[in-house]
């Protein structure tokens, strides 16, 4: 791989988009090792065909780094090829550790760094590391992350609002406890081009999936469904009823809408009143 000019900032300054997209990513798909003493390890396993990435985290890093590639016997193939990068400096774990990526098991430890950070670089690399974006079926675009993080699932949803105007609910599934974080159709076009900047750094194959998500067009026979939030108002006379089909009509709201909303309080599967 080619050299580049080294980057003119301070490790890991979350400001600047590389290191803000690489925290991100790390936090999601790094493993943070702690040995005796001053040893231990940060390491990162890839596809092989995500070798690249590597090779720019390594770019990024003025510590001693290494990319290597295995070939190791898998659940999913009997002979998968895969690219490592592995960093030893206590300096530069200790900076990584203080940030926000913690030692060991982490998935619903990790939250937004404290300190100022370029927040959509972030977000692309959670998504990139633990997301989707493509078509799914109908060929209808999507972007979603898949978190074990309540203070990841909320950030997502918070910025992805205020991009798109889309509300998310962040509430685990009861199958196996993590949030599955799903925007489609123009919203999952708007995120997509706000996150999947011209120019960022980014895992390439989600960049070209970025890139077609742009080119679909809404059929013209597909409905529009324009979703209303709920109220604090509302929630107290739903949950002060007895008569589902009378509250509905004083709300101007469907039945089938109302009961799903009982259904979620009664579950615990609201958070705070005003979700949707």
């Amino acid at each position: 791989m080619a050299d580049c000019e080294p980057i003119a900032h301070q490790f890991m300054d979350l400001t600047v988009p590389e290191y803000a997209y690489m925290f991100g990513f790390l936090q999601a798909d790094g493993h943070l090792y702690q040995g005796t003493g001053q040893k231990g390890r940060l390491s990162v396993e890839l596809n092989f065909r995500d070798i690249d990435l590597l090779y720019r985290f390594k770019h990024l890093t003025p510590y001693n780094s290494s990319v290597t590639e295995r070939t190791r016997s898998t659940n999913f193939a009997e002979n998968h090829h895969s690219a490592v990068w592995t960093l030893c400096s206590l300096e530069a774990r200790t900076k990584l550790n203080n940030l926000g990526l913690p030692y060991g098991r982490k998935s619903r430890q990790i939250s937004p760094p404290s300190v100022d950070f370029s927040c959509r670089d972030y977000l692309r690399g959670l998504i990139d590391a633990d997301g989707s974006i493509g078509h799914a079926g109908q060929g209808i675009p999507f972007v979603s992350l898949t978190t074990s993080s309540t203070a990841i699932a909320a950030h997502l949803s918070s910025y992805a609002r205020s991009i798109t105007g889309v509300e998310r609910m962040t509430n685990r599934n009861t199958r196996d406890g993590v949030y599955n974080i799903v925007y489609e159709k123009e919203a999952a076009q708007i995120l997509a081009a706000d996150l999947y900047y011209p120019g960022c750094l980014s895992l390439g194959r989600k960049q070209v999936k970025a890139d077609s998500v742009a080119s679909w067009r809404r059929p013209y026979d597909m409905r529009i469904v324009r979703s209303r939030r709920w109220t604090a108002s509302e929630d107290q006379l739903l949950l002060e009823t007895n008569d589902v089909t009378a509250v509905a009509t004083k709300l101007g709201r469907s039945e089938q809408s109302c009961r799903m909303r009982l259904w979620r309080f009664r579950n615990s599967r609201i958070m705070t009143s005003g979700d949707q």
